[in-house]
């Protein structure tokens, strides 16, 4: 397939037993663009991303990334693994790691550095979202914000394509919330390629080329953010976005 898109997603579905959690979802992404999927829990935007990265396998579609399919089944998931970042709402650092270890890991098993390249990324990456002066301290010993902004350095490191977020603060204590967003929106000012669940439509509506809007199992609305928060077509859109100023009020 010759396609100038980064990545694009065609046509994917997946089941659990007789449940339908994605019913034919297809969107492409631009180099440098950031897209933000948001919709009610239990609509199949996790189930998405990993259908992305090959870590839940789709039962039907496609996924191709700068043309080559990340869905075919003969070509090294791995190597895909390493240009697809993933950002996961409960962190998934190794406790026994430090910091710093757990951002140089894949550098020295998957990549191959030694040991000074893979230290030297690593503090690279560790600066760039806040966090040099914790290098050497254990997941046990930094909050829920540092623990994810570790997680978003160590999929950096990789020097991935695009990197997929999961949610990435709805673990977090309210407080700790701004200073990984922050990290978010410096990634996407740099050129970063992001694609993002979350609820946080302050973030959404600042930083996002495009929201999609997702329930059942299906795209219902995607559109710029002007569009979708000032004048959304469809009318369960509509529905969503008040009920969710009526939960958090206005974000920025």
């Amino acid at each position: 397939m010759v396609n100038q898109d980064l990545l694009v997603v065609e046509n994917i579905h997946k089941d659990y037993g007789k449940e339908e959690v994605l019913k034919g979802v297809s969107f492409d992404m631009d180099q440098a663009e950031t897209k933000v999927i948001i919709g009610p829990s239990g609509t199949g935007k996790s189930t998405l991303l990993r259908c992305i990265n090959q870590l839940t396998t789709p039962d039907k579609g496609q996924v191709w990334l700068e043309g080559e399919e990340v869905t075919d089944n003969s070509k090294d998931i791995n190597k895909f693994r390493q240009r697809i970042g993933m950002v996961f709402q409960h962190f998934n650092l190794f406790e026994h790691l430090t910091a710093l270890g757990n951002v140089t890991l894949g550098l020295k098993r998957v990549k191959g550095y030694d040991k000074e390249k893979a230290r030297r990324i690593g503090m690279e990456e560790l600066e760039r979202v806040g966090l040099s002066d914790q290098s050497e301290s254990y997941p046990a010993q930094l909050s829920g914000g540092q623990k994810q902004r570790v997680g978003i350095a160590r999929a950096l490191a990789m020097e991935p394509k695009i990197i997929l977020f999961d949610e990435p603060t709805s673990a977090l204590d309210p407080e700790l919330i701004g200073e990984v967003l922050e990290v978010m929106k410096d990634l996407a000012k740099s050129g970063m390629t992001m694609l993002v669940v979350t609820h946080e439509m302050g973030f959404a509506n600042s930083v996002s080329d495009e929201i999609i809007f997702m329930e059942g199992g299906k795209i219902i609305e995607q559109g710029s953010p002007n569009q979708f928060f000032n004048n959304p077509e469809n009318d369960r859109t509509k529905e969503f976005l008040h009920k969710l100023t009526e939960l958090y009020g206005e974000r920025s």
